[in-house]
Order: structure tokens, then sequence, then C-alpha cells
């Protein structure tokens, strides 16, 4: 798969705080359909990860065992199919419970509990064809990347757009229309980099959940492909703070820089059997937690 630096050796990663000090230094405040404004950046820097330096999962507060590991639990559902809360709960995430409330669901003509036909796991695993049957697309990319390693098309999107319109006349078959997930996948020298490009980004709360969940993804994809799990890149167009967290922002941004922690796995050839408990993470020396950023639901 590949060998990480000893931590000794990793160079401390300033991203993730950089990040945050573009944000507040050129962010636009912008309204919000959570009704916090917020300052917002368009395309602000790309975060490079370069995996043997260390896996990103955030330094400058701690993420907690309970956190990273929903994260990973989320796109290890979505890969499979699941679109319920009940169905992400099988797989370790259940953050999803305040966004699939009775009354969200009821708006866009949903069950309870069902982050509807849209939804990531709907996108990435049964994607609506006009053949008839649903179409996988990580099972596809991954037998393309087997056959055909050095094409520039090993894409996957999570945009369904008859079920994300709004307007009039119009019915959204999605509680959260997709903000991650439009993957683009490269082989160059036996060497894998994941890209991810992300719509909209809570920088302070989603992001940090992210870069685990598609640092993982890039390692799982390239150990069931066979090739070095080399690099994983983060790019956006919609980055934001909301207002309410600047004072915790400002704290991260005051704390120094430190290396980037270890994550293992077990390695299985079956990319959809993987599950939270393959996970391991060590060598993680991150600065106290914040606890009571504020969420926009």
């Amino acid at each position: 798969m590949f060998k990480y630096l000893p931590v000794e050796k990793r160079t401390p990663d300033p991203q993730y705080k950089n990040l945050l000090k573009q944000i507040l230094k050129e962010g636009v405040r912008t309204k919000s359909q959570q009704g916090v404004d917020a300052l917002t950046l368009i395309g602000p820097q790309s975060l490079h990860y370069k995996l043997e330096n260390g896996f990103p999962i955030i330094t400058e507060r701690k993420i907690s065992e309970k956190i990273w590991k929903q994260a990973i639990g989320e796109i290890l559902g979505f890969v499979n199919g699941a679109r319920t809360q009940k169905e992400l709960e099988s797989y370790g995430c259940n953050w999803w419970k305040y966004w699939v409330t009775d009354k969200k669901c009821k708006k866009r003509g949903l069950e309870p509990g069902d982050m509807g036909p849209g939804s990531y796991g709907a996108a990435f695993h049964d994607f609506p064809t006009v053949e008839g049957p649903t179409y996988n697309q990580f099972k596809n990319i991954i037998e393309q990347i087997k056959e055909k390693p050095h094409l520039r098309t090993h894409f996957i999107s999570p945009w369904v757009p008859q079920y994300t319109i709004r307007g009039k006349g119009k019915q959204q078959k999605v509680v959260v229309c997709p903000c991650h997930g439009w993957i683009h996948i490269r082989i160059i020298n036996d060497k894998l980099t994941l890209h991810m490009f992300q719509r909209s980004s809570d920088t302070p709360i989603g992001l940090p959940a992210n870069l685990a969940q598609y640092a993982a993804l890039t390692m799982m994809i390239a150990k069931v492909t066979g090739y070095e799990a080399y690099e994983y890149v983060h790019s956006f167009s919609d980055a934001h703070i909301y207002v309410d967290q600047i004072p915790a922002v400002e704290e991260l941004i005051a704390r120094e820089d430190k290396v980037l922690p270890t994550m293992t796995m077990k390695e299985k050839d079956d990319f959809f059997a993987y599950r939270v408990e393959d996970f391991t993470l060590s060598e993680y020396d991150p600065h106290p937690g914040i606890w009571n950023i504020p969420v926009a639901i």
C-alpha cells in the first residue's frame, strides 16, 4: 500500500489552518439557508496530502475517535448504498438524525429517516439509468482502474440532478443536496492520487470529517486495485465559516502546527467489505478539543 515516514521525519502540516486564515481574510459575508450568516470564499486553495507524511486528521483540535469513526462509517455506508438513518447506523454513523427528521422528510415527500434518491448512497451505489437497472459507480470504476489504469476518466459523481432541483413545480428528493463526493482518480507511475472536489464546505466542522473519510477511501481503492496510496487532494467551490464559529476559529489558528498521525487498516480484497473496525489511528498528538463550535442545521 505505502509506508509512512517515521513521525520524527514528518513535516508539520499547516494547510488546514492556512485555509481558515484565508477564509477569515478574504471571505465575503453572505446569508445562508441555515439562517446563520457565513464568511464565504469561492475557490480557495486546494489541500494536498502526501499520505506518507501522515493521515489528514487535523491536529489544530482533537478529533475524537467517535467522530473520525463516524466519518469513515458514513463513507462506507454511502459506497454500499445506504440512504436511511437506520442503514447508516449499521455502518457506525448516527449523525444524520438531525437532517432526516419527520418534518424535513415530509417536506420532500420522503419517509422519515430517508435521505432520498438524490442522496450520496443512492448516487454512488444505485445511480438511475435510462436502461432501467441502477448503476454502481464504485464497482465499475474499480473494474476500470484494474483494466485501464492509464485513463483520465476514473470519475464519480454524487449528483442526481433531477432530485436536487428546486423551484415552482419541482420536488426536491433529497434532505441535503450532496456537498462533497466529486471524485477523480489518477494512476501515475503505479501511484494512486484521489482528488475530491467539494461543492460546499463548513470548514470548521464538516471539513475535518471529510478529510478523514476521503483519505480512508483513497487507501481502500488503492489496496483493492493494487496501487500505492500516494496522495489525497481536496478542492473546494464554496468554503465557509459561519459567523458564530469565528471565535473558535481564531483560537484554532493561534495554535502551533503539528505533524499528522498514522492510520492503518486491515487489507481486504473486497472494497465493499471494509468496516470501521478495520481502521486504527495511532501517533495522534493533537491540541485539545473545542467542543462548543456551533453546527448549522
